[in-house]
């Protein structure tokens, strides 16, 4: 029989033995501990609630304050932090001093993943914990991830993905262990936000947050801003696409567009879809850096 959940949500039998296979391998980390690269959205989420529960104070999360990553985020992996109850750690990352990196190429994703892994595994080894993991889950095969690449040379382990949980599955789980994260949006660093070749620097990285952070503030909760030089171009969610233009959170987008600089502001009609600078990469770039 499946078991129905804590808000109403049905445990299949199939998502009930996945759970418990992550339950189990997260046991095995009991003895060298394991540290949980955790930014706060759904799927670290998830990952750093189970593995407190199986592993108590032998786990530990990790955060890092980077100027590639808002605020609000960081602000709302603390307070998660603080509501599980569990260690938690803040490291600041600067990976624009990481060499490459702010030359914007294919494998962007690559040089900053294995850095952030590294100091995260230094943090941790300070802590007493000798393990690392991430929150990558089964659907996340599916795009162009150089990140898994930096993840394996770094001995990162994955276990969501090692008990085959999808996104969908993931958001079932935290809506059964009443997670706030549950219906959260995808997350990707402001980095995401430049064309592959497109120089990142911190002034850049800025604009794009100032315009995402109004439009957040006006209750778009799916949305990108991509940097193209002087034009600014904004994703949004379907149905947020629809009522966008003349309501006021395109006034203040536009306003804070041009305040930031950007001399163009355009709405892209395709709407939001993960990945969009990655349609610029032909196969052989996605093989070579995956």
């Amino acid at each position: 029989m499946a078991d129905k959940g804590m808000q109403g949500y049905i445990m299949t039998n199939d998502l009930e033995r996945k759970y418990n296979v992550l339950q189990s391998n997260l046991r095995a980390y009991g003895d060298s501990g394991l540290a949980v690269a955790f930014s706060g959205g759904t799927d670290s989420s998830l990952l750093t609630a189970v593995a407190h529960d199986v592993l108590g104070d032998r786990m530990l999360a990790v955060t890092a304050q980077s100027p590639l990553y808002a605020e609000h985020e960081r602000d709302e992996a603390v307070t998660l932090a603080q509501q599980l109850g569990v260690r938690h750690l803040l490291i600041y990352s600067d990976e624009l001093a990481t060499p490459g990196f702010a030359d914007n190429p294919p494998n962007r994703c690559y040089l900053c993943k294995r850095e952030l892994f590294r100091e995260i595994a230094q943090a941790a080894l300070a802590e007493g914990i000798e393990r690392v993991a991430d929150g990558t889950n089964a659907d996340d095969l599916g795009d162009y991830r150089p990140g898994r690449r930096a993840a394996r040379e770094t001995g990162v382990v994955s276990p969501l993905l090692d008990a085959g949980l999808t996104k969908a599955e993931v958001r079932a789980l935290s809506h059964k262990l009443k997670l706030p994260t549950a219906d959260k949006p995808a997350m990707a660093c402001l980095a995401s936000r430049f064309p592959y070749g497109t120089r990142i620097t911190e002034r850049a990285l800025n604009a794009v947050g100032k315009v995402e952070t109004t439009l957040r503030r006006h209750g778009i909760r799916c949305y990108r801003v991509r940097f193209h030089d002087t034009i600014c171009r904004i994703e949004l969610g379907a149905e947020e696409l629809k009522t966008f233009i003349g309501s006021a959170a395109c006034d203040a987008a536009l306003k804070a567009a041009k305040q930031a600089g950007f001399t163009y502001v355009t709405l892209d009609l395709e709407g939001y879809r993960t990945g969009s600078m990655n349609e610029t990469l032909n196969e052989e770039q996605r093989d070579e850096n995956v």
